[in-house]
């Protein structure tokens, strides 16, 4: 199986990266959860000096946070699941506003006890009104993929993920499509992925500042060369695999909390340029063809 090749808990800690970042938006419980975090920083970030680049960085996970609940509220379905969600509490938040929610939110074991672990010590979970639940998965092995689906009650399905693709390489991404797309036949619903993202340009990789250790993790996961060479190219493959694109995320840079800190670290050359920034990455509504 996948899992005997690749060692995908290696990739758990980049987790706790991001989780720190998010941390200075208004992401729901990122704050709290931030603060229970232990162990190293991995990508060895600069969280002192809070320049440019860092406040660009937590603006682009902000927003691909965002994207995600944009496409959600498009949606009618009550049975979501949420796949390699890191320490996200994505499903929590919606469980604790609507009662009609099934969510059931999925990573490797290790992610999934900590993360229970901060919901209990916090007391997160007390007002619940829908059906939260935390499962260990590893979204490679079909079979425990089939187990956490058959746990929802009869009905359309939404599987969402985060920050996941770009770890895959291209016969992994072959095997989970085949995965969510029999699902989705099955059942019927929609799959929101925000990993949409393209390969950057030689002035792009240039630019972006990266730590050593940064750098390092990126290498030893191949994330540049796992990315789509383009959209059409992404488009193309989810077609191949038998997905429709049914809609993409429109970003609303002007409501995201980590904008008042951007705009105050604003290089002038940025805040006068006519051009709009490069987009890097999409997040994409799909649903499985009938044709195919």
């Amino acid at each position: 199986m996948p899992q005997e090749v690749k060692d995908f808990r290696s990739i758990s800690p980049s987790a706790k990266s991001l989780l720190r970042l998010k941390a200075y938006t208004n992401i729901p419980y990122a704050n709290q959860t931030a603060e229970l975090m232990q162990g190293a920083e991995i990508f060895d970030l600069n969280f002192d000096d809070k320049d440019f680049w860092f406040w660009i960085r937590v603006m682009h996970f902000e927003s691909r946070y965002w994207s995600i609940d944009q496409l959600l509220a498009q949606t009618s379905s009550t049975n979501i699941l949420e796949l390699s969600s890191g320490y996200s509490l994505r499903g929590l938040d919606i469980c604790n506003r609507d009662e009609k929610i099934h969510y059931i939110d999925t990573d490797l074991p290790a992610v999934i006890a900590l993360k229970q672990g901060m919901i209990t010590k916090l007391n997160l979970d007390k007002n619940v009104k829908g059906k939260f639940e935390t499962i260990p998965l590893d979204t490679m092995d079909e079979i425990a993929f089939n187990k956490v689906i058959n746990r929802f009650d009869p009905g359309p399905l939404t599987i969402v993920n985060e920050g996941l693709l770009m770890y895959l390489n291209t016969a992994e991404k072959k095997q989970l499509c085949s995965t969510i797309r029999k699902a989705l036949k099955q059942r019927g619903g929609y799959w929101i992925t925000a990993d949409v993202y393209v390969k950057r340009s030689a002035e792009m990789k240039g630019t972006l500042p990266q730590s050593k250790s940064e750098a390092a993790f990126m290498e030893q996961h191949q994330i540049e060369e796992n990315k789509f060479e383009n959209y059409d190219g992404a488009r193309a493959f989810f077609d191949e695999q038998g997905f429709e694109f049914v809609m993409e995320a429109i970003p609303d840079y002007q409501k995201l909390s980590v904008m008042p800190h951007l705009l105050k670290v604003l290089p002038e050359e940025v805040r006068n340029s006519k051009e709009p920034p490069p987009k890097i990455q999409a997040t994409w509504m799909l649903k499985a063809s009938i044709t195919k």
